[in-house]
């Protein structure tokens, strides 16, 4: 991206607010990840529990994110971003108070991520609606890849300083602590948002009915260019699951500690971000619908080249890589979701987006774990990334929609 269009993004008073909070955010939220991950893990040793974690978070937001979409096209997003905040920060704060209390057992961890998979369901389709709405349309796409770009530095600094507070302390309820401050600074973005920039005039005044709660899965399933592109990303992600299984690589294959693990977190995030300014300063022109399928094919073997080290630095590479493939099927897919949906309904269409995003982000952790548990974590991982390979192959005969996505601006001629 020029600097002269950097700089026009960023003079959006409204937009930087937006994206200050989205980074307090993640960083908060990677943060606790790495810390809960650890903890679980050093009070079992059982790569189950670890996919029980992504279990606890996954159920709630896979069973109220259509309602949470919903709500969405029908409230005022910023009100509902600023209130998850707080909830945000109450669930940090609760974990706080419970490890400074040397609690031992998961079930209140596993109860406190269930709140967040909860509250998660009403912040995301919110906060995905509202984007659109703070820049011109013409705009968009770099404000994606900006958007992009900064949750990536997020995810590459929140996994580093969690794990780099965890091993000089010792103690999780310092990261927990840390993680309720930046939930407060979020909502303290949200809250500098002007109210009537935050409102949109195309909200839906429809009855609420199961029809209208259902119109997101219903818009998605007619486009067969986002429902490909999401699904891809769905099932690839759901297979190619390694970072859930990082503390067993971190502690028991690699024996590099919490810091390690967190390098090791923050690893998919450097390569991500790096292509992400790449797309802002380089908007894919043509066959976007092909890169995806490439990009991801990559993704699956850049898995599997990481369950088959053994050298931290081949691993770091390797997540690198993965991290970097995977950041253009998130451009193309957020882009083709963003400019193909009426803002009336893009809060239910992001609902359907998060449903498959948790599925392949939290349901892929518990679905590792799981394999984990009965192949021992390289299988696991080696299992995971040819399955994505294969998914790759079957999805390019199954959407020819997809594979024909020429530009993201919507205009095919070109």
């Amino acid at each position: 991206m020029a600097q002269g269009e950097l700089r026009t993004l960023l003079s959006n008073r409204r937009f930087a607010f937006y994206l200050a909070s989205r980074v307090s955010l993640i960083i908060a939220a990677q943060m606790l990840s790495v810390a809960v991950a650890w903890q679980v893990y050093e009070i079992t040793g059982k790569a189950l529990a670890l996919g029980l974690s992504g279990l606890a978070l996954f159920l709630p937001g896979c069973l109220l994110a259509l309602p949470g979409g919903h709500l969405a096209d029908r409230r005022d997003r910023r009100t509902i971003l600023l209130l998850s905040h707080v909830g945000v920060a109450a669930c940090a704060a609760t974990l706080t108070l419970l490890s400074f209390a040397g609690a031992r057992t998961l079930a209140p961890i596993y109860a406190v991520l269930g709140l967040l998979g909860t509250i998660r369901a009403f912040s995301g389709p919110a906060g995905q609606a509202l984007m659109p709405s703070l820049v011109e349309r013409k705009d968009l796409e770099r404000a994606v890849a900006l958007g992009s770009s900064t949750w990536q530095l997020a995810m590459i600094a929140g996994p580093s300083l969690g794990g780099a507070l965890y091993a000089a302390t010792g103690r999780p309820g310092v990261v927990y602590a840390t993680c309720t401050l930046m939930a407060v600074v979020a909502f303290a973005c949200v809250w500098a948002i002007e109210p009537a920039a935050a409102a949109t005039e195309a909200r839906s005044r429809e009855p609420a009915t199961w029809s209208t709660l259902l119109a997101g899965l219903r818009y998605v399933w007619s486009n067969k260019p986002i429902l490909g592109a999401i699904s891809l990303d769905l099932f690839a992600v759901l297979l190619g699951g390694a970072v859930a299984l990082l503390p067993i690589f971190a502690r028991d294959l690699l024996h590099i500690g919490p810091w390690g693990l967190g390098i090791l977190r923050s690893a998919p995030a450097v390569g991500a971000a790096t292509t992400a300014l790449l797309i802002a300063r380089f908007p894919l022109r043509a066959k976007a619908g092909v890169f995806m399928l490439a990009c991801v094919l990559i993704f699956g073997l850049a898995t599997i080249v990481f369950g088959l080290s053994s050298s931290f630095p081949v691993s770091l590479v390797a997540l690198l890589v993965l991290g970097a493939s995977d950041m253009i099927s998130v451009v193309v897919r957020s882009t083709l979701i963003q400019t193909r949906t009426p803002d009336a309904m893009r809060g239910r269409v992001g609902a359907v987006n998060l449903v498959f995003i948790g599925a392949s982000n939290e349901l892929g952790e518990f679905e590792s774990g799981v394999t984990a548990e009965w192949l021992g974590p390289r299988a696991a991982v080696l299992v995971g990334g040819i399955g994505t390979c294969l998914v790759v192959v079957v999805w390019s005969l199954l959407f020819p929609a997809l594979r024909k996505v020429n530009r993201l601006d919507g205009d095919e001629s070109a």
